[in-house]
């Protein structure tokens, strides 16, 4: 069975989940006055939160992909990252580099992760 949460504006859902695992669309900084680190722990902050309302967390994080809009900004979101994920625990990851994400936004991001508890 496939779950779609969280609908947004009529184009996507934020969260569809099939067989146990979570497919998280794009998670883009609220506070787009921030640096590359403060959007990246803003970012990787909603991710966290989103997952434990999900029954999940950031231990159970299979891979992510991030947008950036300036890659010589990637050792700021590194050091983000590493604050946020224990390395036992880092998920696959690619980091793409984009144009253009929106007025002030450095950094978008998609992850897939399992369900502790799948129901």
């Amino acid at each position: 069975m496939i779950r779609r949460i969280l609908p947004y504006e009529g184009l996507l859902h934020e969260v569809v989940e099939h067989a146990g695992v979570l497919y998280i669309g794009g998670i883009v900084p609220e506070d787009t006055s921030l640096d590359m680190s403060g959007q990246a722990t803003d970012v990787l902050g909603q991710l966290s939160r989103l997952l434990e309302t999900l029954g999940s967390d950031v231990a159970n994080v299979l891979q992510v992909t991030i947008f950036m809009t300036d890659l010589s900004e990637k050792a700021a979101f590194n050091a983000a990252w590493k604050a946020h994920f224990a390395e036992a625990h880092l998920p696959a990851r690619a980091a793409v580099g984009v144009a253009d994400l929106g007025p002030g936004v450095k950094l978008e991001m998609t992850a897939i992760a399992a369900r502790m508890n799948s129901t």
